[in-house]
């Protein structure tokens, strides 16, 4: 779809360029390399003395359009720039960082692919065993907070070398925000790291213009006007208008002085605070501001009607909100949820405002998100002459993020969906990006002609969410007005396209290209839209599933559903239905298998235990659970933190919002999800009397878990286990595991390199 049209706040000439339209750097002399360069040899072979810029990333360098360290490095290779990349460095000294010389514009720094605290640690903070994004999948090659330890060895390097931060662990941690791991709020990364300037989202736009900006001398700390960028600044520029978030979303009663996030340059609104404090008033209400301008001069009150007609969302240039600081919301998780919510109302790139937010003695600046990319210029970023396989250097070595991916093909940027657990709308945005189907067929034919070891299946053709190819709203006016957080809940929108045509016709021509066997669908479907298209559904379930379909409803219950802005089972129910109707019309035994949630924020122990009922009537058995994981800046974490629901407007009075901390009721919400374990049957046991429920202790089909452990070869054995007899095994996690599944009498076992 084309991007909204670019009259948005803070926005340079630059920021709806188009990303290869820039006069190429002098450098482009040297052309393309077939890597890009770890090693000062490489360098030397193609001819470089220095590099222009260096890439520093916690993942292995694999040159492939999937791995954003190759996507940032072959765009900015494209610009004329050389580009070296250091992957997996030796932290404990600099020692790694300067082996390709001292970079002749920036360090661009990320942790990689995921934040590297994620990465290392399960969501009851154990450290993992392994990692996808390492040679060997060898655990411990990246530091904990590695953005801030790159960082910090890259100015020990070479000190006067601006640095470029971004990736997913900078985009998430953008402002102030809760970090799960110590239980409590840090600062933005910015400030930790020390980096000269943040880059958040896909920063393809946004990194052009400032590498471009920097070739041409200008200094790195005068760059403040490009989208989907963070700074700090001391002030606010006199010509801006500062608003303060309460006025934007009121929290409710916060002080009985003078409001803390006043432009103390606005005299107007200084004036209206200081009648609010004499009078010991709430500064919220709309009547006392009314009041209070009535003692205002005929000017003054002219300018406060204007500033109230920005709040009102009527004009938006050089116009920047003041959420709570960093020391007010490190300590007000009621605050904290309220900053939380008016930055998810401030992502639409069409109609959101610059953020600021006090750090101590500095301000946090954080531009407006940055203009999505046309499919012009998506597919020029996935057509750059990408090697499509590790580094040479890592030799036979098995990264098992490459193996994962290495048949599949990304075709769409986005997600709509607004899941709250889910960290896609914030670092990719929710308008979809999508790739033209011709760019798209030619990176098939160049995987089949390319990539060792493809035996004509390809593993998935999808993307954050598989069938949200091509869908976006219907007007474009709507769209860039539109402050809904989800585009389809609580139920879809009126105004949201849900054809599936293209994406069918993409399906057709992508199977009928010569040497292709098969074309899988593995990404996550989203199934509401899919019932919208029942087409799509038997296109789907006939050509496209290879034995078994990822869905995720996560849960079962209205409580944890309506937190985590996910529609109800029913919806799951009808695509089942449209799913086994055309498995049978097309002669095939296929199983969908569903995934869920433990231990979400807005759920109770007797939500959890009506979902084991559920999966045990179904007949579902999951081998691995996945548990709520509090990702840095998500609506859910907030949910979590504060015990506040920030989909609605936050106050001290608001319903309280169950957040299941407490190591023994997270233990006992998985072991809901894996009712059909011994092990858990004891803590069960305990739970289920303890909620009145011991009615669903016995051994019939009708009970949960057996009183006692039956003694296995019994009659009282068999007969539970024929009870709870599996139709199909589940296995889900953070992140993914490559495991196969079976089902009982039926073995279907996961095709080599699917």
């Amino acid at each position: 779809m084309p991007a909204p049209v670019a009259t948005h706040a803070n926005t340079s000439p630059a920021s709806t360029r188009k990303i290869f339209d820039y006069p190429k750097y002098w450098a482009e002399c040297f052309g393309t390399a077939p890597f890009l360069p770890m090693s000062r040899e490489e360098m030397d072979q193609l001819g470089w003395d220095r590099c222009d810029i260096i890439l520093v990333t916690g993942d292995a360098y694999v040159d492939h359009p999937s791995f954003g360290m190759a996507v940032i490095g072959r765009t900015l290779e494209a610009q004329g720039f050389r580009v070296g990349i250091i992957a997996q460095p030796d932290w404990q000294s600099k020692n790694d960082f300067m082996k390709l010389g001292k970079p002749e514009l920036f360090f661009g720094v990320t942790a990689g692919n995921m934040d590297s605290m994620i990465n290392r640690y399960t969501a009851d903070r154990k450290i993992r065993s392994d990692d996808a994004y390492t040679p060997g999948g060898t655990a411990g090659k990246r530091p904990d907070r590695a953005s801030l330890v790159y960082t910090q060895r890259c100015k020990e390097a070479w000190s006067d070398v601006p640095i470029v931060l971004g990736g997913i662990e900078a985009s998430l941690r953008r402002i102030a925000h809760y970090d799960y791991w110590q239980d409590k709020v840090r600062r933005s990364i910015l400030l930790d790291a020390k980096a000269d300037i943040l880059l958040y989202g896909n920063a393809e736009r946004a990194l052009v213009e400032v590498a471009h900006r920097i070739a041409q001398g200008e200094p790195v700390s005068r760059i403040t006007d490009v989208r989907g960028t963070a700074f700090i600044r001391k002030d606010t520029p006199a010509d801006w208008l500062e608003i303060d978030s309460t006025r934007v979303d009121r929290p409710g009663r916060v002080d009985q002085i003078i409001n803390p996030y006043v432009n103390t340059q606005d005299t107007a609104a200084c004036a209206i605070e200081q009648q609010k404090g004499a009078q010991q008033q709430d500064p919220l209400l709309d009547a006392q501001t009314e009041q209070a301008l009535e003692l205002l001069t005929a000017e003054q009150a002219a300018e406060r009607k204007r500033l109230e007609k920005l709040v009102r969302g009527e004009g938006r240039d050089h116009t920047v909100i003041r959420l709570p600081s960093f020391e007010k919301v490190a300590k007000d998780p009621v605050l904290y949820a309220h900053a939380n919510r008016v930055l998810h109302l401030e992502t639409n790139p069409g109609n959101a405002r610059a953020l600021v937010q006090k750090h101590g003695e500095q301000d946090l600046w954080v531009n407006p998100p940055p203009i999505p990319l046309t499919t012009e210029e998506m597919d020029a970023v996935f057509d750059q002459p990408y090697a499509r396989a590790p580094h040479p250097a890592y030799g036979d070595a098995r990264i098992p993020a490459w193996e994962m991916i290495r048949f599949s093909v990304n075709i769409m940027r986005g997600c709509f969906g607004g899941c709250t657990f889910c960290s896609i709308t914030e670092h990719e945005g929710r308008i979809i990006q999508n790739r033209s189907k011709g760019s798209i067929l030619r990176e098939i034919e160049a995987m089949r002609d390319q990539v060792k070891g493809f035996t004509g299946v390809v593993s998935d053709l999808g993307g954050p969410t598989a069938n949200m190819y091509r869908l976006a709203c219907k007007d474009p006016e709507i769209e860039a007005a539109c402050r809904k957080p989800s585009c389809v809940y609580p139920g879809i929108c009126q105004n949201l396209n849900t054809d599936h045509s293209s994406l069918i016709e993409l399906y057709r021509e992508a199977r009928a290209l010569p040497g292709i066997k098969k074309v899988l669908i593995a990404s996550g479907l989203r199934y509401d839209l899919a019932v919208e298209s029942p087409e799509y559904v038997k296109e789907l379930v006939t050509h496209h599933v290879g034995g078994y379909l990822k869905i995720a409803p996560e849960h079962t219950e209205e409580g944890p559903l309506s937190k985590m802005m996910k529609p109800g089972i029913g919806s799951y129910d009808r695509f089942k239905q449209l799913f086994d109707k055309f498995s049978k019309e097309a002669g095939k035994e296929q199983y969908l298998i569903p995934y869920f949630i433990a231990a979400h924020p807005g759920t109770t122990d007797e939500d959890m235990m009506n979902l084991a009922l559920w999966l045990k009537r179904n007949g579902f058995r999951a081998d691995q659970v996945q548990a709520f994981y509090p990702s840095p800046m998500a609506t859910a974490t907030a949910m979590y933190h504060s015990e506040r629901n920030p989909l609605r407007k936050v106050n001290y009075k608001s319903d309280k919002v169950d957040a299941i901390k407490g190591e023994r009721q997270r233990r006992l919400h998985k072991a809901f999800l894996r009712y059909h374990d011994p092990k858990n049957w004891p803590l069960l046991r305990e739970a289920l009397k303890n909620m009145g429920r011991a009615d669903l202790i016995g051994y019939g089909k009708k009970h949960l878990i057996p009183p006692t452990d039956p003694i296995k070869g019994t009659a009282k054995a068999e007969a539970f286990k024929k009870g709870t007899k599996p139709v199909l095994t589940q296995h889900t996690g953070l992140p993914p595991r490559d495991k196969g599944y079976t089902k009982n009498k039926t073995k279907m076992k996961k095709q080599k390199g699917r």
